[in-house]
């Protein structure tokens, strides 16, 4: 039983806007889905942060949820920036449900337990995000409320975040202050492709370590996070 991570599968099964176009993304959905079982197994969870589809309400989602579905493992799902089919919590609990997507789950405010961790996480906001701090606020209190669930059960926090926290010689703060405060040893993100990856903060900083998962930059493949 093992726990993966991967972020940006930007689906398009239900509307006409293809990664193909872009150089490196050729052939991106038969890489996903050879790589993905390459690793995965029914037994183990993949967590996706964010970016999952460019659907613009749910209806237009579900072919891309049925590929997520069908693909091997439990799938839990964070917000990205391009995930305009987001939802309130009811709503998209019934899509799952009345879909049969029953390897799916969402976190918002929530967490999910996995042996003696707990997937924490939410979308987040950009490392210089003084130009809207409601939002960055927000954000910062959804994470906040996801790792006080595992706290709740007893299980070491692992967070998933859409935006990178440091990137770019830049720091948000806000976002670190709750990593901190809770002890948060490891942190995953997306949302960084092509050159912009260069400008990622991967490893060590201020005593979490932090790992890239967007899928152009993990070779379309989901990366192991922990073998327990």
């Amino acid at each position: 039983m093992s726990l993966f991570a991967i972020s940006d599968l930007h689906l398009s099964f239900g509307t006409d806007k293809p990664m193909d176009i872009f150089k490196g993304w050729e052939n991106y959905i038969d890489k996903i889905k050879t790589n993905w079982r390459k690793v995965v197994s029914d037994n183990d969870t993949v967590v996706i942060a964010g970016d999952v589809s460019w659907a613009m309400s749910l209806e237009t989602l579900l072919p891309d949820f049925e590929f997520i579905n069908n693909l091997p493992g439990r799938k839990l799902i964070i917000k990205g920036n391009h995930d305009f089919w987001w939802n309130t919590m009811n709503k998209m609990n019934k899509f799952l449900d009345e879909n049969n997507l029953n390897t799916i789950k969402i976190i918002h405010n929530n967490a999910e337990l996995f042996d003696n961790y707990a997937v924490c996480g939410t979308r987040g906001w950009f490392c210089d995000a003084e130009d809207n701090k409601k939002i960055l606020l927000r954000e910062v209190g959804r994470l906040e409320t996801s790792i006080k669930k595992a706290e709740e059960a007893s299980k070491e926090p692992l967070v998933f975040l859409h935006y990178p926290p440091v990137c770019n010689g830049y720091c948000c703060e806000e976002i670190m202050n709750v990593l901190k405060e809770h002890n948060v040893k490891n942190c995953y993100f997306g949302h960084l492709h092509g050159r912009a990856a260069d400008t990622a903060f991967e490893g060590e900083y201020d005593g979490i370590i932090f790992r890239l998962i967007s899928c152009d930059h993990t070779h379309f493949a989901p990366v192991i996070v922990r073998n327990d």
